[in-house]
């Protein structure tokens, strides 16, 4: 006994100890509340961030259980008011994500709590709603979507956060009552519609022809449709039994726009799900329904039957939820304390005695049945076997988890394998395509040279046969004027015969007139005497013997005048024949040639009419690829600038009006077949330029203007087919009218001015001057606003006290904050200009820079012009707001202006400095002074906005019951006056937003429909 006592007095006793630690953990609630907080900022933080990832589920489902942990979401809005949501998309976009998981899945008081903070969503929704493209425009629709899914369970609580109600509670929540079910249906369908709208916006900003899904950046945008899928698929179940609800109550007619709707609603939701169906990120994480064929005819009231529930299907996770969330418990438990096994037994004798036979207290030792060491095995083996099974469960979830992981990197890499195969068969097929393409042009190319060598070998061989015809033709000159001379000489011949033939008449008449004279003087001879009949007979006889010798001379002479005569009719016979012959033979070779050249003209006029239909048949193709190319999901990516698209388009209106004067030449002479091809060719290449540029182009547009510039530029496409057509055939070629194409560029080229960008019209030596002008004014007008803050603070500390004092105080003092950030701003933004300059970009002084980069000066003028205006708008909105004239909410829309117009101009400013520019990180950690003194003010705004509602509180002690009815009446009148006045306010909001982003664009290069935009 003695040594059990000094046993227990040297060791000490362990049980005060583990009470002290239980009773110290239970006193620690407000270490454990901090504990809480500052756990659920951290997981808030990882999962709202800045990477462009999706959100990670377990960070998403802390923050699901820590407002089941606190009922509600006080936490989590503290957390979220510390994050810059207005100012990077991507952080405002998972916060939604995360948002809409709270108001899913989160306690059913997150939506009470978050009704709070409407107003502030409504801000950010119209703020982000300014950008036309990006995660700016998804915030826009998603804050919308989450403002109305809000809506609706305050105006419909027995509906819950997920939407999951039975048919008996889908028939209590409209209370046996037509009207409810009708209007029910009608906040559905709005529901619906921002659904949609979220589905549409987000698909519309993916290029759907790459695995996108995939991708961290495509699965970013792609993670909250998730929640869209499964909230669409009970809205959808639950409006369709409404809607037969509703048929058996009411007329047809009455529900007309009810079923349009749906049908609307019907074949957008069909469309999404299945293409949602077919991401290969959807495919591992939700099982999509897909929807009946044709919508329910709910005309027909046997057609409910057949209506089958979407249900939207989450696969199992390999791991489970608490495997990621071990709750630790060792702080519980004294680790003092010893284990009870073997050893703890053991222990427990050598401190206190053995509990053997010799115990007297020991009843197994006197009954005769003490435990065996094996049984004490057995107990051992088998807590040390649970142990193995526990540690064996561990590394089978372990395991599990770490094959689920492998599987996943599998998949993604399959699918980028599938990506990348799928890009290289593109890539091989534009590679076929392209050389396709070229060998066509090639082969065009020895077309064209072949007939311009058939052309050049058939004006050879034509120039040939001139020559051969000319000199046939001096030839038969020759001969005709040879024939002429022949008949000259035998009209010669004919005279001298004729002259001869009267000779020898004269020689026969003087014959027989000698012979007369003989006679007489024969007869008168016998009457004279005999001597004057000799003397007479003597001169007779010798002057006939001149007689007979004159007659033989001439006879002679006749005689070789006939055979002369006869020589030369002979001869001129000769040369009649052989004139015959040679003319017969000339006019063969001239009807030969004639219908030789003949035949080559038709054969030259058929090789330039193929030529020239090859050619328009090219052009045709031409134009038909540029039209198929804006239905190619690969030419989305596809942009361009309005300048350009301008310039192309003056180029095509040129070759178009080349083209209308080669067509005339050719239709005049038939010949100028060369001009017209070269003229078609060219039209072809420069009207397809026109259509793929104008189409890039509107991929850099609003939606509107896009839509309008892509119907030109196909009209555009439409018109130059059809004048190709027609210059194809010889009888529609002379009447094949350019107007209608040219009126079609003069439209694109119109678009392409509208949405060029607008410059400040000033010479160029003014801008170097304007931009000193500008930021000097933005400095005095920061400094004129900082003066101002610093009068109305001094005026307040001696007009106010008390809370209204101390609202002041903090906001003026936040707004003193803020300009001094901004100054801040304007001078790092002038030193990193100043380094722009004098960094050798090619200007030899500031002015010169300037007015090389006018473009860029603008947009740094107008950023100048917005931070001054900003500032100025500010100083008004606190002054009226110290005075109890203004709105603190004007207060918070001015700093979100100027948290916008210092953004811009930081953009303006370090859009061409170079990187490691010490002045751009000058320049950056000043924008982020300003991001911080913008929420400041925003935070002290609503700070002062809650102090100073806190102490306007309503008191209803003294009212009736009749005056507090008529007063309640007077409210809802109010509500409704002022919900109306809302909506149209909203609808003027819109308005003046679209009018002020057409404006923007004067200064931003986006066109508009104004002056701003030509």
């Amino acid at each position: 006994m003695d040594r059990v006592k000094s046993s227990m007095q040297q060791v000490p006793n362990p049980i005060p100890k583990v009470l002290s630690r239980r009773a110290g953990g239970a006193n620690s609630l407000e270490v454990e509340k901090e504990n809480f907080e500052r756990n659920q900022a951290v997981s808030i933080n990882k999962a709202i961030n800045t990477q462009e990832v999706a959100v990670k589920e377990k960070h998403a489902r802390t923050c699901i259980l820590g407002t089941h942990h606190e009922k509600g979401a006080h936490t989590f809005w503290l957390a979220v008011n510390r994050l810059p949501l207005s100012s990077n998309a991507v952080l405002c976009w998972k916060f939604c994500h995360v948002f809409h998981k709270l108001l899913r899945d989160g306690h059913p008081n997150v939506i009470k709590d978050s009704m709070r903070h409407k107003a502030d969503l409504n801000d950010m929704s119209r703020m982000w709603g300014h950008l036309s493209e990006g995660y700016g425009k998804l915030c826009s629709i998603y804050l919308k979507l989450l403002i109305t899914k809000m809506e609706f369970h305050i105006k419909n609580p027995r509906f819950p956060g997920n939407l999951q109600m039975s048919n008996r509670q889908l028939d209590e929540a409209g209370e046996n009552d037509v009207n409810n079910f009708f209007q029910l249906t009608v906040e559905m369908f709005d529901y619906l519609e921002c659904e949609l709208n979220l589905f549409l916006g987000v698909f519309s900003s993916l290029d759907m022809s790459r695995s996108v899904s995939v991708t961290a950046a495509g699965q970013c945008r792609l993670a909250p449709l998730i929640q869209v899928i499964l909230d669409s698929s009970h809205l959808y179940d639950y409006t369709v039994k409404l809607l037969f609800k509703l048929h058996s109550c009411l007329p047809a007619d009455t529900l007309q726009g009810h079923r349009d709707r749906f049908q609307e609603q019907f074949k957008k939701l069909k469309s999404l799900f299945y293409r949602s169906s077919n991401l290969q990120y959807f495919k591992r994480l939700i099982q999509i329904p897909q929807l009946p064929e044709n919508p329910p005819n709910f005309l027909r009231a046997s057609a409910l039957s057949e209506h089958i529930s979407p249900v939207v299907v989450i696969p199992a996770e390999a791991s489970s939820p608490e495997s990621e969330h071990v709750v630790e418990t060792e702080d519980l438990v004294d680790t003092d304390i010893p284990p009870l096994t073997g050893t703890g037994d053991s222990k427990f004798d050598d401190l206190f005695g053995t509990s053997a036979a010799t115990d007297p207290f020991n009843f197994n030792s006197q009954n005769g049945m003490r435990k065996d060491d094996k049984d004490r095995l057995i107990e051992q083996l088998t807590a040390e076997l649970q142990a193995l099974k526990e540690e064996l469960e561990s590394f089978r979830l372990e395991s599990g988890r770490l094959c689920q992981a492998l599987r996943g990197r599998v998949n993604e890499l399959e699918a980028e394998l599938a990506e990348q195969t799928h890009l290289k068969q593109q890539a091989l097929g534009e590679s076929e395509f392209l050389r396709a393409e070229l060998d066509d042009l090639r082969r065009v190319k020895e077309d064209t040279e072949k007939e311009q060598r058939s052309l050049s070998e058939i004006e050879r061989k034509a120039q040939a046969n001139e020559q051969r015809y000319t000199k046939l033709k001096e030839k038969y000159t020759e001969l005709v004027q040879s024939h002429a001379d022949l008949l000259r000489k035998n009209a010669e011949v004919t005279r001298q015969m004729t002259v001869a033939r009267a000779a020898q008449d004269e020689v026969e008449n003087v014959k027989k007139e000698m012979q007369d004279r003989l006679k007489v003087a024969q007869d008168s001879a016998s009457q004279q005497s005999n001597e004057q009949l000799g003397t007479q007979l003597s001169a007779l006889v010798a002057e006939k013997a001149g007689l007979v010798e004159t007659v033989s001379r001439k006879e002679v002479e006749l005689s070789g005048l006939g055979a002369e005569l006869e020589r030369l009719q002979s001869s001129l016979t000769n040369e009649r024949e052989s004139g015959v012959k040679a003319a017969e033979a000339l006019q063969n070779q001239l009807n030969e040639k004639e219908s030789r050249e003949q035949a080559l003209e038709s054969e030259l006029v058929s090789l330039r009419w193929a030529s020239l239909r090859a050619a328009l048949e090219e052009a045709g193709k031409i134009v038909q690829d540029s039209l198929n190319q804006l239905e190619d999901p690969a030419h989305i990516s596809c942009t361009s600038s309005a300048d350009y698209l301008v310039s192309r388009c003056q180029v095509a209106l040129d070759c178009v009006e080349r083209l209308r004067s080669s067509r005339d030449g050719f239709v005049s002479d038939n010949t100028d077949v060369s001009g017209l091809v070269r003229a078609v060719t060219q039209f072809a290449h420069l009207v397809g330029d026109v259509i793929v540029q104008g189409s890039a182009t509107s991929h850099m547009v609003p939606v509107e203007q896009a839509d309008a510039l892509a119907d030109s530029v196909k009209a555009c496409g439409a018109e130059a087919l059809t004048l190709l057509c027609q210059l194809k055939e010889q009888e529609s070629m002379g009447a094949a009218d350019c107007s209608r194409l040219r009126t079609a560029l003069d439209s694109v080229k119109a678009l392409g001015e509208k949405l060029r960008p607008r410059g400040l019209e000033l010479q160029q030596g003014e801008l170097g001057d304007l931009v000193e002008q500008e930021m000097a004014a933005t400095s005095a007008a920061v400094e004129s606003a900082a003066a101002r803050i610093e009068e109305m603070l001094n005026k307040s500390r001696a007009v106010d006290t008390g809370i209204k004092m101390e609202v002041n105080e903090r906001i003026l003092a936040s707004c003193t904050d803020l300009m001094q950030a901004i100054r801040v701003l304007v001078l790092s933004s002038k030193d990193l200009q100043r380094d722009i300059v004098e960094s050798g970009r090619g200007a030899a002084s500031m002015k010169e820079f300037y007015a090389k980069n006018s473009r860029w000066t603008e947009g740094l003028i107008s950023a100048s012009k917005a931070v001054g205006w900003g500032a100025t708008m500010l100083v008004d909105a606190a002054d009226q707001v110290v005075q109890g004239k203004g709105k603190f909410e004007e207060l918070m829309v001015c700093s979100h202006e100027i948290a916008a117009s210092t953004a811009q101009l930081v953009a303006a400013s370090k859009v061409k400095a170079e990187k490691g520019s010490s002045n751009l990180s000058r320049l950056q950690q000043a924008s982020k002074g300003v991001t911080q003194a913008t929420a400041g003010v925003v935070a002290s705004t609503k700070s002062g906005k809650s102090q100073i509602e806190d102490t306007e509180t309503m008191d209803f002690s003294a009212m009736t019951l009749t005056q507090i009815k008529r007063q309640e009446m007077d409210a809802q009148v109010l509500v409704l006056e002022l919900e109306t006045r809302l909506q149209k306010e909203r609808e003027r909001l819109g308005e003046l937003r679209k009018k002020h982003y057409e404006l923007a664009g004067v200064a931003e290069g986006w066109g508009g429909e104004e002056e701003g935009t030509g």
